[in-house]
């Protein structure tokens, strides 16, 4: 499969990988960026309790992302296998069913938030100090589900499509003009948070048109395919959706960690350090989307050259891909951990005034989450692994483990064990217990096989 000079097929592993992740990274980390500004220019225009609001409302973001993501990683690992045999109409079927599926979902739930929105604050955990701030956010974001669900999946699309820049044009421009407008909404028009999710809400909906636009004038192989609506089609197309959910459910539970960090982590600061503390945890979920995308990004880079390659039937270039994939997240574990715990100040302060007790709770803390990053990059690249090769038991078991199984009990429980520091360490444990979970399996399975 050559397009834009990339041949899944028969390339040399590093350089296609390089070649896949520089983009795809680039890309991913203007989305990061564009997070943590937003929260900068919160934390400074708007004060600590927006910034907690905004915490309050995220998981539920993160959920409608996960939803996006599980469709587009099983839309691509399909589409990667019939690409490999040929099967070209079989590719657009499957991209184009996706799409009707999510945008018709995407769209339900935002009548449902529109029409229960006070509910769904008070669900999310808002208290009555930030209700306000929580329904302002909740209103603009809500009417961005269906640009942010073209987005999640059509990067993964644009991506297979041999496309790797534009797909990163996709997420860096909108992030860009999401910047400006953020700054023209908050200090030149003086509209608060309201006004910088109406600034989120343009930049996601300008990323949807740019995929929309690619899809439709120019894609190469993925493009959109008229569907037949006979009672025949339709169990053929519920069963695409259902095998795509298959595939994709490990990295919805991956998604979903983030929420459920999120979620339950904002429930446990407020219970042990108020409002403050759900502040200075609030800092430490924007640095997580940096830490998340990296690992993303490692694994989707690596995503289309196994699957397409396990489904050509070479196994040696999908070992080959595997270990440069784990190499490069365990080097990019590191690095972050030993930044984020050395410049940890520096990044609080990007958020807060030194005098805040939310800064003073953020710069104690984070290092000590950080020390679990390494364990999460690599988790990461370890589950996208299993979902390019049509694993779905064992991603979707190490999904679990560690967005819920060992999560949330960490979060209970490391309080109890270590006072205020074993909040923060939740985290790092959970990450620790789900890589030694995989580290027993494979060295369980390897035993056997001799």
């Amino acid at each position: 499969m050559r397009r834009d000079a990339i041949d899944f097929g028969s390339d040399n592993i590093p350089k296609l990988f390089g070649k896949m992740l520089m983009p795809t990274l680039l890309g991913m980390l203007c989305m990061s960026v564009m997070t943590v500004i937003d929260g900068v220019f919160i934390g400074h225009g708007v004060g600590s309790d927006a910034l907690a609001a905004v915490n309050i409302f995220s998981p539920f973001w993160l959920l409608m992302t996960a939803i996006g993501m599980m469709l587009g990683i099983g839309c691509s690992v399909v589409s990667s296998i019939h690409l490999s045999q040929d099967n070209v109409k079989a590719a657009r079927i499957n991209m184009t069913q996706t799409l009707i599926f999510g945008v018709t979902l995407a769209l339900i739930i935002t009548i449902l938030v529109g029409a229960f929105s006070t509910q769904s604050a008070r669900l999310l955990g808002s208290s009555d100090r930030l209700l306000p701030y929580v329904l302002d956010y909740q209103r603009w974001l809500s009417l961005a589900f269906c640009a942010m669900f073209l987005q999640s999946v059509g990067l993964l699309i644009i991506r297979l499509d041999g496309s790797p820049t534009y797909a990163m044009l996709t997420s860096s421009i909108p992030a860009i003009l999401n910047i400006i407008l953020d700054y023209v909404f908050l200090f030149v028009l003086d509209k608060g948070l309201e006004g910088v999710a109406f600034a989120t809400f343009i930049g996601l909906w300008f990323g949807g048109g740019m995929v929309i636009f690619y899809i439709l004038f120019l894609s190469k192989s993925m493009r959109l395919y008229r569907l037949k609506w006979s009672l025949k089609s339709l169990c053929l197309f519920a069963r695409n959706i259902g095998y795509q959910f298959r595939l994709g459910f490990s990295a919805f539970l991956g998604e979903c960690s983030i929420a459920v960090l999120m979620f339950t982590g904002n429930f446990i600061f407020m219970k042990y350090l108020g409002e403050d503390g759900v502040a200075a945890f609030s800092i430490a979920c924007y640095i997580m989307p940096f830490i998340f995308m990296t690992g993303n990004a490692i694994s989707q880079s690596a995503q289309p050259i196994i699957s397409y390659n396990h489904g050509a039937g070479k196994r040696g270039r999908v070992v080959e891909a595997r270990k440069v994939a784990l190499a490069t997240a365990s080097g990019a574990g590191v690095l972050l951990s030993l930044a984020l715990a050395f410049g940890v100040k520096y990044v609080a302060a990007l958020f807060l005034d030194s005098d805040a007790g939310a800064y003073r709770i953020a710069s104690a803390g984070i290092p000590l989450m950080a020390t679990g990053f390494v364990f999460y990059i690599v988790n990461v690249t370890i589950i996208g692994y299993f979902q390019s090769v049509e694993r779905v038991l064992p991603a979707t078991t190490y999904s679990l483990a560690r967005g819920l199984v060992f999560l949330v009990p960490s979060f209970i429980l490391m309080p109890h064990l270590a006072g205020t520091p074993g909040i923060w360490l939740a985290l790092p444990v959970s990450e620790a217990m789900t890589f030694a979970l995989i580290a027993v399996a494979r060295l369980t399975a390897i035993t056997a096989s001799r």
